[in-house]
């Protein structure tokens, strides 16, 4: 089992769960999105950037099978980093 955790800044946890279901997951509930061979969960905390400036940061954290697993964060990452712009 390959277990991968990565942080996003700028995007809405609505937002990260779309993304998550484009690449072929079925949301379970809030924090959690499954796909064929993997499970992602969510979770979401607001961030200071700087003296007056908060963002949302959403932390993924995808299991699941080894050959798909990494291929699936890098593809969720450019979606993410695009939104964050």
């Amino acid at each position: 089992m390959e277990r991968i955790e990565r942080s996003f800044r700028g995007i809405s946890p609505r937002l990260a769960r779309h993304y998550l279901s484009e690449l072929g997951g079925n949301i379970v509930d809030e924090t959690t999105v499954e796909g064929p061979d993997w499970t992602a969960t969510l979770s979401t905390e607001i961030v200071e950037i700087g003296p007056s400036i908060e963002l949302t940061e959403v932390t993924v954290v995808v299991e699941g099978n080894p050959e798909t697993v990494p291929s699936l964060v890098e593809s969720f990452a450019q979606k993410a980093m695009r939104a964050g712009g």
